[in-house]
This record gives C-alpha cells, structure tokens and sequence, in this order.
C-alpha cells in the first residue's frame, strides 16, 4: 500500500480521509479500466 499511495495501511484505516482518497483513486482506476476494454471492443470486434 506505501509503494501505491504513500502511507501505509494503519494510516489508511485510521484516517477517513486517507481511505476516501485511495476508494477514489481505486473507482478512477476501474473507470479508466473500463474504458480501456470499451474501446478495445470497438476496435477490434469483428
């Protein structure tokens, strides 16, 4: 967890704002993911 965001995982659970922060870097993540396959589909569906 301190290479991906900086502080390990007791700060993490201690600190809400610390978990807002990683639970929306994780959403922006899966979002960019899901785009990623989305247009791989366009482009490559025959």
């Amino acid at each position: 967890m301190f290479q991906a965001y900086g502080f390990g995982y007791e700060e993490y659970s201690k600190k809400l704002s610390k978990l807002l922060e990683v639970e929306q870097k994780r959403e922006e993540d899966y979002q960019k993911s899901l785009e990623i396959v989305e247009e791989i589909d366009r482009n490559y569906r025959p």
